[in-house]
C-alpha cells in the first residue's frame, strides 16, 4: 500500500499554488485526511486553485475518495469579490486542473463543477472528513455547516475556513455550533476551525471555548475596516508595511 508523502514534501509541492492556506493550516488538513479511515470519503467546499485538494489528495490513504466541490463561476472568489469575475473563474479552473495534474494528484480527485447546495444530491452517503471554505456570506456560508455537517458521520471532522475571521462564517457558526450538541469545538489555527462529530459534551463549556475566539474576530474584522477605507495606503505612504488581508 502506498504510504502518504510526508507533510513538508507536501507543502513543497504547493508553495507556488495560489490560495490562503497556511503552512499551519495545511498541516491539519493533512492530518485529518491521514486519519480519514479506509474505505472512507472526504469532501471539499471550495477548491480555488487547488493548494487544499492537493494537501488532502497527498495525505488520504489510497482507498480514501476525495470529491472536491468549486463552481468557479466568479462569484465568492476571494476577499472582496463576490460577483463579477466569470473570466478570472476560467482561469482559476484552468489553474486548478494543471496543479493536481503537476502533483500527481488529479486521479485522486473527483471535481465536481457545481456550487455545494447542488452538490449535495449528486452524492450519496456520509463524509468522513469535511472541509468547508465555500462561499463566505452568512446564507450560503450556514447550509454548508448545516447541510453538509449532517453529512459528517460519527467521530468525523468538520474543519471551516475563515472562522472567526469572516463576518458571515463566524456569524454562521454561532448559529449552527455555538449551542449545537453534536460538534465539540476542537481549536484553530488562525483561521480554520476544526470540529468533532462526537458529541460536544458540555454545551456551556463547548460554547465558552468558541467565545473565547471573538476577541481575535473582532480584531480581524477592525483591520479590514481599516483596510477598506485606505490604512494599507497610508500606512505604506509613512513607510510601514501595508498589513495582510486578514485570515
Amino acid at each position: 500500500m502506498t504510504e502518504p508523502a510526508a507533510f513538508e514534501s507536501v507543502w513543497t509541492a504547493v508553495a507556488d499554488v495560489d490560495g490562503w492556506l497556511t503552512e499551519g493550516q495545511a498541516r491539519e488538513l493533512y492530518e485529518a485526511a491521514m486519519a480519514c479511515p479506509g474505505g472512507g470519503r472526504i469532501v471539499e467546499i471550495g477548491s480555488f486553485r487547488g493548494r487544499s485538494t492537493i494537501v488532502l489528495a497527498k495525505a488520504a490513504p489510497p482507498d480514501v475518495e476525495l470529491i472536491a466541490i468549486d463552481p468557479h463561476a466568479g462569484t465568492d472568489r476571494g476577499p472582496q469579490e463576490i460577483a463579477g469575475y466569470e473570466v478570472e473563474a476560467n482561469d482559476d479552473h484552468a489553474a486548478f486542473v494543471a496543479n493536481l495534474e503537476r502533483t500527481g494528484s488529479a486521479d485522486r480527485v473527483t471535481h465536481l463543477r457545481m456550487f455545494s447546495d447542488r452538490a449535495l444530491g449528486e452524492i450519496d452517503g456520509g463524509v468522513d472528513v469535511l472541509y468547508v471554505d465555500g462561499a463566505h456570506r452568512y446564507a450560503p456560508a450556514r447550509a454548508d455547516i448545516r447541510d453538509w455537517g449532517a453529512r459528517v458521520a460519527d467521530g468525523g471532522t468538520m474543519l471551516i475556513h475563515d472562522a472567526y475571521s469572516s463576518i458571515g462564517v463566524t456569524l454562521a457558526i454561532v448559529r449552527e455550533l455555538l449551542m449545537g450538541r453534536r460538534f465539540r469545538y476542537v481549536g484553530r489555527s488562525r483561521s480554520l476551525a476544526i470540529y468533532r462529530a462526537d458529541g460536544a459534551g458540555p454545551l456551556a463549556s463547548n460554547a465558552a471555548r468558541q467565545l473565547a475566539q471573538l476577541p481575535w474576530f473582532g480584531r480581524n474584522v477592525a483591520l479590514k475596516i481599516l483596510l477598506t477605507l485606505g490604512l494599507g495606503a497610508l500606512l505604506e505612504g509613512l513607510g510601514r508595511r501595508r498589513p495582510e488581508w486578514p485570515y
